[in-house]
């Protein structure tokens, strides 16, 4: 079914005259043809956001964050990725289907590299819904592009996302990107009573307040759950925020997770599009093959990574003949347990000295995930990767800055700021219209045809030099601010 869709898609694309070659992201955020994509169409599973997280990845390079939270939401799901040392994190496995949300082993697995993700019902397009218990849900369910929110207009009946985001004033038919839908304040409030509202017995303004803080916590609650499954505290970590709604809830979430520093880049609306232009091609291959530190079967496991290196080589080299770098990795546990851990291999081929070498690279990443390492126990190597990825150029480094001057905005409407709690006379301000150093105070949003970024009243948004806006939370008299 994939291969027939891929080569139609090819073919028409063609007697269009595209006659470029034609290539698609995988899951494991690199490249690959047509024709490997037709043989192992799984692993396009979950391409899309892998997208959004080698956006993310090189904007942490190019601003020297190594520690950074990715934020992607859309239509119908956020995503939330971690990248440190300006990789995003990967797994070997992926579930899909989960019966109980956030829980790990409550769906399918499916045996594909893939960049390590949370992803949740939570989208412009989410419905919200009160539950037999008389709390505010928010998704699975979508109302998709067509009919879309209630408040586009076209026949859609169930309060969304989106929907509450116009009831708080965060979007308006004025500065809404697409051209070819009239935003309805009124349309939304009716949705919001009849889903919301009327169950509740709450105004259509409560209503909205309650889904946007549901969906937001839901999110938060997505965050931590996935630093906390990783190992990984959050405290230092940037976020940078992309898609169509990332920048309208991502400060939210800035402020419920502690962060301090907000990254919202020029096409951020697009960011997994812009993703797709930057990712390498790459291809990663993978094996179960058993062996231990006991016993350590030093001619089979150079077989299979000599295997394993040809077979990524060979697919890379359908796409690109550019120089490569080729990343070996083998999953290892103690005995007895039911799960592993990630250890780096060097290049060169195992000797006699390749169980207690092993052992040792294993110890380490042990400590480092857990605290301490646990003696007198048998080391076992279950699978074994290799990742072979055309060499990317290193983007130009930009030095973000806080610093900047207030300008003043020419129009402003009223907006909900959680921060009060009230209604606000916000702020907004066309992001074309600003320049390098210009500073805008919350509450306010900045829109642009992509997307609308939203401003709390103790938030700061400074233009860059590469057109990034940087958020930070700032109090009146917060130095480097001119006023």
């Amino acid at each position: 079914l994939m291969a027939s869709y891929l080569v139609r898609l090819r073919d028409e694309l063609a007697t269009r005259g595209a006659t470029c070659p034609l290539y698609l992201i995988h899951s494991g955020g690199g490249l690959m043809s047509v024709e490997s994509a037709a043989a192992f169409p799984v692993r396009l599973v979950e391409s899309g956001p892998a997208g959004g997280a080698i956006f993310a990845a090189d904007l942490a390079a190019r601003y020297g964050r190594d520690r950074v939270l990715s934020y992607d939401m859309g239509g119908t799901t956020a995503k939330i990725a971690l990248i440190e040392d300006f990789t995003p994190a990967t797994a070997k496995t992926f579930e899909v289907d989960r019966t109980a949300r956030f829980k790990k082993g409550s769906g399918m697995p499916i045996s594909i590299p893939v960049i390590e993700m949370i992803e949740i019902g939570a989208g412009g397009g989410s419905i919200a819904s009160v539950d037999s218990l008389g709390q505010i849900r928010i998704g699975p369910h979508s109302a998709g592009s067509e009919p879309g929110p209630a408040s586009y207009g076209r026949g859609g009946l169930d309060a969304t996302v989106t929907d509450a985001n116009v009831q708080l004033g965060r979007l308006h038919a004025d500065t809404f990107g697409a051209k070819d839908i009239d935003l309805s304040s009124a349309l939304a409030a009716e949705a919001l009573m009849r889903s919301v509202g009327d169950r509740l017995g709450l105004s259509a303004a409560d209503a909205a307040r309650g889904v946007a803080e549901v969906v937001d916590e839901n999110m938060t609650n997505a965050a931590r759950v996935h630093a906390v499954e990783n190992g990984k505290d959050l405290a230092g970590y940037s976020m940078i925020a992309f898609g169509g709604g990332g920048p309208l809830h991502a400060g939210r979430l800035l402020d419920k997770l502690g962060l301090d520093e907000l990254i919202v880049p020029p096409d951020a609306g697009v960011g997994s599009a812009v993703g797709f232009l930057r990712a390498p091609f790459a291809y990663e291959a993978v094996r179960s093959f058993y062996t231990s530190t006991v016993d350590f079967d030093i001619d089979g496991a150079n077989r299979v990574l000599t295997e394993l290196t040809d077979e990524a080589m060979a697919f890379v080299r359908e796409g690109t003949e550019a120089d490569v770098s080729v990343e070996r990795q083998v999953a290892m546990r103690y005995k007895g347990q039911g799960w592993e851990i990630p250890v780096r291999l060097g290049d060169a081929s195992f000797d006699h000295m390749a169980a207690e070498l092993l052992g040792a690279e294993f110890t380490k990443a042990y400590e480092e995930f857990f605290g301490r390492a646990i003696d007198d126990l048998a080391i076992e190597a279950v699978s074994w990767s290799v990742r072979v990825a055309s060499v990317v150029d290193a983007p130009t480094p930009v030095e973000l800055s806080t610093n900047g001057t207030e300008v003043a905005a020419p129009n402003h409407r009223t907006m909900y700021d959680p921060i009060s709690g009230v209604d606000a006379d916000a702020a907004v301000v066309e992001r074309t219209s600003l320049s390098a150093g210009d500073q805008v105070r919350g509450p306010a949003v900045i829109v642009e045809e992509q997307t609308t970024t939203v401003l709390a009243s103790h938030h700061a948004a400074t233009m860059q030099e590469d057109g990034t806006v940087l958020i930070h939370r700032a109090d009146a008299g917060s130095p480097g601010v001119d006023a």
